[in-house]
């Protein structure tokens, strides 16, 4: 058995499929399925149930993959920690981030960043919260910006920025003259959400909720600008930071409070119990610190 057995196993795990984890590997099929064939002889188990259209692990497989898993991430950091005192300050960091958070600070981290390390490289990966807590857990980004409270059983948290939430609205919406409403107010109005993967869809419909009302999601979508651009046609109110709102103020827009509302926390997480490299170390202490929005 060696490990390039195991993280192609892992892969087709993953994927539910030869097909797709040959493409995610950048391997042919036949030797991706010999592989896999080789760890099973030689651990004398059959791993995938190939009965159906969509392979399933076997109950041995399930128990091979929860421990393979384990077994790579202690070889990454394995390597990391051998790297860390080879390559002091060298190297490289790869960050999971909402385009949300993308947009509104990493050109200024980035730029501070690189600053104090130039020969670090910096490999961004764009997702939604959820997906980017995932692969902080799965190693495949070694810190995320998410969207707080999230598991801290799982993660180490490094709270990054503090915002409210604001309603931004049409300027002819009947309630722009307003500085302050209850949410409750819009019950009937389309409502413009980020989509499922974001942690703020979850929270803005769980608030919509405890002021008494379903909201009527009439869009979602995976960028903010879009759905500003939605409001900005009149088409739906949203939800959004205040940062977002207040780089909207040029247009046809509205920004109100609400009389009830809920923070737009952000952190910076990385995976319990693993070994942090030099590099996202110093990524942290910078974080910790720029001033505090």
């Amino acid at each position: 058995m060696d490990i390039r057995q195991l993280t192609y196993f892992i892969e087709v795990a993953k994927h539910k499929s030869f097909t797709k984890a040959a493409l995610a590997l950048h391997v042919t099929q036949p030797t991706l399925s010999k592989m896999v064939r080789n760890l099973e002889e030689e651990m004398e188990v059959t791993l995938f149930d190939r009965s159906s259209r969509q392979i399933e692990l076997t109950d041995a497989g399930a128990v091979v993959f929860e421990q393979a898993q384990k077994i790579v991430v202690s070889l990454d950091d394995l390597t990391a920690s051998l790297y860390d005192v080879m390559n002091l300050k060298k190297g490289k960091i790869k960050i999971g981030l909402p385009p949300v958070i993308s947009t509104l600070f990493f050109p200024t981290i980035i730029a501070e960043f690189q600053k104090a390390y130039p020969e670090v490289t910096v490999m961004l990966a764009e997702d939604g919260a959820k997906k980017v807590e995932q692969k902080v857990l799965e190693g495949e980004v070694d810190l995320g910006f998410v969207m707080l409270p999230v598991d801290e059983e799982k993660f180490d948290v490094v709270p990054f920025v503090h915002e409210e939430i604001k309603l931004l609205v049409h300027e002819s919406h009947p309630l722009a003259h307003r500085e302050t409403i209850d949410l409750i107010e819009c019950k009937d109005d389309p409502f413009l959400l980020l989509s499922k993967e974001f942690t703020l869809n979850g929270r803005t419909i769980e608030f919509c909720l405890s002021e008494g009302f379903t909201p009527k999601i009439a869009y979602e979508s995976s960028q903010w600008d879009f759905i500003v651009g939605m409001v900005e046609k009149n088409l739906g109110i949203t939800l959004m930071p205040k940062l977002i709102c207040e780089r909207s103020k040029n247009g046809p827009f509205k920004t109100l409070s609400l009389t009830n509302t809920f923070p737009w926390v952000l952190g910076i997480i990385s995976a319990k119990n693993r070994y942090l490299p030099y590099t996202s170390r110093s990524f942290i202490s910078l974080i910790k610190d720029l001033p505090k929005v």
